[in-house]
């Protein structure tokens, strides 16, 4: 049975019947109210018997089909109960993200406390609707892409209401600079925790709880502000070498999760398992490194990673010392091949006014070594994003490529 909104029914059943597939289709809406329609019995699961199909957000490359078992979903609620947030009875969340996505993983821990679910009226992602949802409810919590706390702040800052009613604010999913997160605490207040997951380890491999974002007297307080926090409570996290040895604190390396919340595999795809799960060891394809403390810090995808002259860049540095420059708004770093340097990094600019790239240049040259600049600055009306707020950097290559 396929489910879908009642725009989409009539093309998606030519579709599928066109493709051999029999499959019924049903509006959303109309089944929820069409009493004609029996309950079905409860189906006896196995605690591996595949229950989602997390399909992975593509930002890298074609979406993976993430095979989730009643046993992963079940330990990532008791992750988020332990790790991020306590729920209690009533508690709140907003669904402005995606519930295809990360942001619908959130529902489930308040349905096991008998929380309150609440899909916006809209049915996405709009900044004022989400506190004025906050606002009526009162102690409510929703997930967020950076690119979206990006839009609750330009809201604030537009109104110059502080906004009420909020318990957690939980973001992930992206980048967070640590500009924009700043100026998230002044102006929203101080209700954000960080999760870094994926997919493959769905909400379950670091934590940043609001308690320690809210504390500055901490050690070193924006160097964690600007990592993603600790390994959750239910999983193990290291960083290694090519080889899968564990590289001395405070060197880079790619990180890797082991625990209960790790996917049994992609679907119909054993070649891709093979390559990411390697003796019980989820390899995330991100790079990052962990300090004495236990914090890691994300410093890109491996496969964003761009080497100029046999020397290692990460897109995300560059992108953050961009992104201390007044006028922009947002940015994005991509590697380019070049016959001369392997590759050059470029750079695409969304400004909130007129600037020139020698502006820029000059601004890289306080902030970051000299050989990181971009060689070259593109300035776009808007950055590529899929419906879940990342940026879409292979729409970045593809664009590049073509002028």
């Amino acid at each position: 049975i396929v489910f879908c909104g009642a725009d989409a029914r009539d093309e998606l059943e030519a579709v599928l019947r066109d493709g051999g597939n029999a499959v019924p289709v049903l509006s959303s809406f109309g089944f929820l109210r069409d009493a004609s329609i029996a309950p079905s019995a409860i189906e006896p699961r196995g605690d591996t018997d595949p229950v989602w199909l997390f399909y992975t957000s593509g930002t890298t490359g074609r979406p993976k089909g993430v095979n989730l078992s009643l046993r992963q979903l079940r330990w990532t609620c008791m992750g988020y109960l332990s790790s991020v947030q306590a729920l209690a009875p009533g508690d709140v969340a907003l669904h402005p993200a995606p519930m295809s996505h990360g942001g619908g993983l959130f529902h489930l821990p308040y349905v096991m406390q008998a929380g309150i679910n609440v899909v916006p009226e809209s049915g996405g992602f709009d900044a004022q609707e989400c506190f004025d949802l906050a606002a009526h409810w009162t102690e409510a919590s929703f997930f967020a892409a950076p690119t979206m706390v990006r839009r609750l702040i330009d809201v604030v800052k537009k109104t110059g209401q502080r906004p009420t009613g909020l318990a957690t604010i939980c973001y992930g999913g992206g980048p967070m600079y640590l500009a924009d997160l700043e100026e998230a605490l002044e102006l929203i207040g101080p209700h954000f925790a960080q999760i870094y997951g994926q997919g493959e380890c769905p909400m379950m491999i670091t934590v940043m709880p609001r308690a320690l974002i809210n504390d500055p007297t901490q050690p070193r307080y924006r160097e964690r502000l600007a990592s993603v926090g600790f390994a959750q409570s239910m999983v193990e996290v290291a960083v290694v070498d090519a080889q899968g040895k564990d590289v001395p604190t405070g060197e880079t390396g790619e990180i890797r999760v082991r625990g209960e919340a790790v996917m049994n595999g992609y679907w119909d795809n054993p070649e891709a398992t093979a390559a990411s799960i390697v003796d019980g060891w989820l390899y995330t394809g991100d790079v990052g490194r962990l300090d004495e403390d236990g914090f890691l810090t994300l410093l890109d995808r491996s496969k964003d990673l761009i080497i100029s002259g046999g020397s290692n860049i990460y897109p995300r540095e560059v992108e953050e010392a961009l992104l201390t420059h007044e006028s922009v708004a947002e940015v994005a770093v991509i590697g380019r091949p070049d016959p001369e340097w392997g590759e050059v990094v470029i750079a695409f600019v969304v400004t909130r006014q007129p600037m020139t790239a020698a502006e820029l240049d000059a601004h890289c040259l306080t902030e970051i070594a000299r050989f990181k600049r971009p060689k070259h600055y593109r300035f776009v009306d808007e950055l590529p994003k899929n419906n879940y707020g990342k940026v879409l950097k292979t729409a970045l290559r593809e664009m590049d490529a073509q002028s």
